[in-house]
């Protein structure tokens, strides 16, 4: 028996893949908004940390 025939036998499993991509683009651009909110002087002091020794 295929994998794909016990999906069908599942009520409501179409919304799976709608609900993951909901999560992945609420989680990329809570994280682009999280990076342009950073002070300029934060990511400059971070790009230096491997060479501050």
């Amino acid at each position: 028996m295929k994998f794909s025939t016990y999906l069908e036998q599942i009520m409501g499993v179409s919304i799976f893949p709608l609900i993951s991509l909901v999560l992945f683009v609420v989680f990329f651009a809570g994280v682009m908004i999280w990076i342009n909110s950073i002070p300029k002087r934060e990511i400059e002091h971070l790009e230096n940390l491997p060479f501050n020794d």
